[in-house]
């Protein structure tokens, strides 16, 4: 989930296979969906989002959601795990139909794309892989279309044996990435060098930035939840 620049509750559907806007904090408010088909065949599971400055909305779309989470489920329709990109996803009035016709498939070469995030600059994307034989890290070059180019593996963590894979990542203000991974919580730098891991007694799931000063980091786990306090703000809404 994440919060537009209006502070909307945005929500990779994983299990309604759809990217959906919460219009109100309201539990009963109302809901807009705003994509679940690319060329006319269902989204695989929707799995995590983030918007650009300009309202864009990007997204990973891996199989997870499936009943048997795996490439040949029946049930599955898009022939692969894309990273998307929605134009116009922040403007997308309320209650309005998906804007299917808008979606455009940015990456589909990563087995199992996950958690993703943007350089303060918006230069960069970066997006985790989290298949089991292939636990990376990757960084792409944000074009002006809002297409990405030039992918650039940043670490592989495949035969690290301890529980985890890349899955949920956030960026703080100075640029460091900040990526659930074996172990816990892995920091890159903005030269995308592996500068230390937060070392978590369980399997880390996802993670975000919170209270005033945005200086505290709050790890979702397998069955817990973490908060560590850190020096450098992270980069919200």
């Amino acid at each position: 989930m994440t919060l537009d620049s209006h502070g909307r509750l945005t929500v990779a559907g994983h299990a309604r296979r759809n990217v959906w806007r919460l219009e109100t904090m309201d539990p009963q408010g109302q809901v807009t969906v705003l994509a679940d088909h690319y060329e006319g065949k269902k989204l695989n599971s929707p799995n995590d989002l983030v918007y650009k400055r300009d309202g864009t909305l990007y997204f990973t779309d891996p199989p997870y959601g499936l009943p048997t989470q795996l490439d040949n489920d029946p049930q599955k329709e898009q022939t692969v795990n894309g990273v998307y990109r929605l134009e116009g996803a922040l403007r997308h009035a309320p209650g309005a139909p998906p804007a299917n016709d808008k979606l455009r498939l940015l990456i589909s070469d990563l087995p199992r794309p996950n958690g993703l995030a943007f350089s303060p600059d918006e230069k960069y994307l970066y997006v985790n892989c989290s298949d089991n034989k292939k636990k990376i890290w990757m960084r792409y070059e944000v074009e002006a279309d809002g297409s990405v180019t030039n992918g650039k593996l940043i670490y592989d963590a495949t035969s690290d044996p301890r529980a985890g894979a890349p899955d949920g990542m956030k960026v703080d203000q100075q640029g460091n990435i900040y990526s659930t991974g074996p172990g816990g919580i892995w920091i890159f730098s903005p030269e995308l060098k592996h500068i230390g891991t937060i070392d978590v007694p369980e399997r880390t799931g996802n993670l975000h930035w919170g209270d005033a000063d945005g200086k505290t980091l709050y790890i979702m786990a397998s069955n817990n939840l973490y908060r560590i306090k850190l020096k450098i703000p992270g980069l919200r809404p």
